[in-house]
């Protein structure tokens, strides 16, 4: 009578699932003399989750789709797996294909490797959004290129504009602050120019 891999029953150790019948171009299983160990057995004999019949799935049908499997090979073991009971079981359906999900318990997972660099794609930045123009400083300009045509009598709104819309600009972080000092400049430049005139007459006058 054979020795069955999983040892006497004798000895107190309780027996595996039976195992599954065999399956059309499934790998047999190992020979005697390259029986796996008692802590391969035990692996081998837990029982198999859900997920663990869906990894497996996942290999077959990677290795039909390479051609590795044909046709009747990919059903014979999908059927196999749909109803496998342990890890053994299901590992022996994935034994001769390339490596895929593993089909082991996570309590006795080989040990990861090191952490694999994995490029990371460039990241597409959206532009900032433009900022708002002050509209106290676009009306400080306007009063200070009107100076010219008035004889600079809009100097003085002009320079008041142009300190109020540079403040709210610096406070509100909006654009205009360049308009505004335009405005003050031709502002002032239109207040010296009556200073100037009022200084005459009252010298002269």
């Amino acid at each position: 009578m054979a020795v069955q891999p999983w040892g006497d029953q004798g000895h107190g150790m309780a027996k595996p699932p039976a195992s599954m019948p065999p399956v059309p171009g499934m790998p047999p299983a190992a020979p005697p003399h390259m029986a796996p160990s008692h802590a391969a057995m035990q692996q081998s004999a837990m029982r198999a989750a859900t997920a663990d019949r869906e990894r497996t799935v996942d290999v077959l049908k990677a290795a039909f789709a390479e051609g590795r499997l044909s046709a009747a090979e990919y059903g014979d073991r999908f059927d196999a797996a749909s109803t496998a009971q342990t890890y053994g079981q299901l590992a022996r359906l994935v034994a001769d294909l390339p490596s895929g999900p593993m089909v082991a318990p996570q309590m006795m997972a080989p040990p990861m490797a090191g952490p694999v660099a994995v490029p990371v794609p460039p990241t597409f930045l959206a532009p900032p959004p433009a900022r708002r123009t002050n509209a106290v400083a676009v009306t400080s300009l306007v009063l200070g290129l009107l100076c010219v045509p008035t004889g600079g009598l809009l100097g003085v709104p002009a320079v008041i504009a142009g300190h109020i819309g540079r403040k709210q600009a610096a406070e509100r972080n909006e654009e205009g602050d360049g308009m505004a000092v335009t405005g003050i400049v031709f502002g002032w430049l239109s207040i010296a120019f009556w200073a100037l005139i009022f200084t005459m007459v009252v010298m002269f006058g």
